[in-house]
């Protein structure tokens, strides 16, 4: 099951034609996997103070297939996709949210992608392992 992060759509987010600037979906990507992590009990803070490691992205995938506007609230998700003992890689949505008392429909598909995060030592940048307590708890 996604975890689910809500985001609301202000003006920094948009474009001169009033859409949201495609890049920002990176953005809000970054933040749902983020939150995912902490509602997991991993703050990616303290897991480089304490491990001397953290997640870097490697590589994203992104496909954009309708535009949010100023005012949207999206429903941005994060699921694990697969896991290795060097890196992770989260499949992402960005949906329109149903308006609250709408008439019951899904929310809509706006965005998705998959993007892999790598294990790197902080002080080095080199890859290494994903300790395996962590990866008990990212991949059950």
């Amino acid at each position: 099951m996604a975890f689910t992060f809500p985001i609301r759509i202000y003006w920094e987010d948009t474009d001169a034609g009033g859409i949201v600037f495609y890049a920002n979906y990176l953005k809000f990507f970054e933040r749902a996997r983020t939150e995912w992590l902490r509602s997991l009990g991993l703050e990616q803070q303290r897991l480089r103070e304490q491990s001397g490691g953290m997640f870097v992205v490697t590589d994203t995938q992104v496909q954009y297939r309708r535009p949010a506007r100023l005012d949207d609230q999206l429903l941005v998700t994060a699921a694990l996709q697969s896991g290795g003992r060097a890196s992770l890689t989260i499949a992402q949505q960005a949906f329109l949210a149903p308006a609250p008392g709408g008439d019951g429909s899904a929310p809509l598909l706006l965005c998705e992608g998959t993007i892999r995060i790598g294990w790197v030592e902080a002080s080095t940048l080199r890859p290494t392992r994903i300790p395996p307590t962590l990866l008990e708890i990212l991949t059950p």
